[in-house]
């Protein structure tokens, strides 16, 4: 059955009379059916992930999908920020009270067994706040700003469950995920537009001669492809110094965040494929791209 969040939410939601859940075990199989219903979005790594780790990766995943989904499947603006507010409400339950929500119940149990702080959290929910306020970004460094909290905590989390965080592999971490923010940005220009969101820098915009109204009409011009060009290759750097990061981690996460790493590079060669034309198709990478890289990922540890 497809993922209709607004059945989830009158099930699950402030308004529900939160029927009960039965214990750890049924709160991740829930975690679970939400990642089956999102598969798509699920990374290729899941298919190598320790199989200990994988309730733990679901539990936040299902995380992030009900914090995306609140923002953004319930309307947005006035309708979405009572609702964030309610769900980090919910969060600091598992910190300091007894969480009701299924997600959050497995999630607390995730969050004591690896001691992870709130911050990582709390900080994807300044992110999804923040896009109920601010839509378009002006300048670069911005929009580093908001990849602070909507990209980088996902890397922190990936380095708790892993027991392998410090400041040094965070910071790395923090460039392989701003750049895969980016690439996903750049990827989506027209899914962006289509809701009302432009990631697109406007100092870039004007740099390049791109105007608002070429913005408007979807406009694919000459223009256009030097400013996405130039937006594609500002995002390499970022995977060229995370990439550092996989010698440092516990061999059995190497693959994982090689995957990432891989993933987004090939996400800029799609780009670069479709001549940076994303108004007319969105690029994306072909399964048989994600096999192949998966395989190369695997190969790399085997030969370690």
């Amino acid at each position: 059955m497809p993922w209709d969040f607004r059945r989830e939410l009158a099930a699950w939601g402030p308004a529900s009379p939160r029927p009960a859940v039965r214990g750890l075990a049924a709160a991740r199989a829930y975690c679970a059916h939400v990642t089956r219903r999102h598969y798509e979005n699920f990374t290729v790594a899941s298919l190598v992930l320790p199989r200990r780790l994988l309730p733990h990766f679901q539990a936040i995943y299902a995380y992030c999908r009900w914090s995306d989904d609140l923002a953004d499947e319930t309307g947005g603006g006035a309708a979405a920020l009572p609702l964030l507010d309610w769900w980090r409400g919910e969060l600091l339950r598992c910190y300091d009270g007894q969480p009701r929500h299924p997600v959050l119940i497995a999630l607390a149990a995730t969050i004591r067994q690896f001691a992870i702080p709130p911050e990582p959290f709390l900080n994807l929910l300044v992110a999804f706040t923040q896009d109920q306020h601010i839509r378009h970004y002006d300048r670069f460094e911005d929009l580093l700003g908001y990849c602070r909290n909507s990209a980088n905590p996902v890397g922190h989390l990936v380095l708790y469950l892993f027991e392998c965080f410090d400041a040094c592999r965070a910071a790395l971490a923090d460039d392989i995920c701003t750049g895969l923010q980016l690439a996903n940005f750049w990827q989506d220009v027209a899914r962006d537009w289509a809701i009302g969101r432009v990631y697109l820098p406007g100092e870039d915009r004007r740099r390049f001669g791109y105007t608002d109204a070429d913005l408007a009409a979807q406009r694919f011009t000459p223009a256009f492809r030097e400013l996405l060009r130039f937006e594609v290759e500002r995002t390499r750097p970022f995977f060229d110094r995370g990439a550092a990061l996989v010698p440092l981690l516990p061999r059995e996460a190497q693959v994982e965040v090689t995957l990432f790493v891989q993933g987004g590079r090939a996400t800029l060669q799609a780009i670069e494929r479709c001549d940076y034309n994303v108004w007319a198709q969105r690029p994306v990478v072909s399964k048989f791209r994600k096999a192949r890289l998966l395989a190369a990922a695997l190969a790399g540890r085997w030969l370690a």
